[in-house]
């Protein structure tokens, strides 16, 4: 493989982390804010609802498919497939974390831990959104290459870790 392709491999992964452990923090604020709001009534919002579901797809789906398929079920790894599940992720975490932020108070006017749990589970959203555009844009690129070479090569290179080169 050659070495700027190594270069790129090495960031990928602690992306991958990152990303489970945003997916981690915002799963216990929305299901936190959940919680009050159901002890309050029969309702929760359907933002936080849609955050927390952007969470559980993130950690059951999305980053298993991304980082664990390609490597131990690679037959079931596919360069569009891998390419899709960036793309719906990275938009699953736009809308997830602009509707939250709408539905905010103004900050001078959010105050009590549910409030201030939206609030993280906002900023959280945000810095998944971006670090999801920057994987799906490095895949984008490599599905663009590899179109033109091998187009194996996405598997290994979206999971952040290197196979074995015979």
């Amino acid at each position: 493989m050659p070495q700027h392709s190594l270069h790129h491999l090495n960031w990928v992964l602690p992306v991958r982390i990152i990303q489970a452990v945003f997916a981690i923090i915002i799963l216990g604020l929305t299901a936190y804010v959940i919680n009050v709001e159901l002890s309050w009534s029969w309702y929760s919002s359907d933002t936080v609802n849609f955050n927390l579901f952007n969470s559980v797809w993130t950690l059951v789906v999305a980053l298993p498919y991304l980082s664990l398929v390609p490597i131990f079920f690679s037959n079931l790894s596919h360069h569009y497939a891998v390419l899709a599940i960036e793309i719906v992720t990275m938009i699953f975490w736009f809308a997830g974390f602009i509707a939250l932020g709408a539905l905010l108070p103004p900050a001078r006017a959010c105050h009590g831990s549910v409030c201030d749990s939206l609030q993280a589970a906002t900023v959280f959203g945000a810095f998944e959104w971006l670090l999801f555009a920057i994987t799906t844009a490095f895949t984008i690129r490599l599905a663009l290459q590899s179109s033109r070479n091998d187009a194996g090569a996405v598997h290994a290179k979206t999971s952040g870790v290197q196979t074995a080169q015979v």
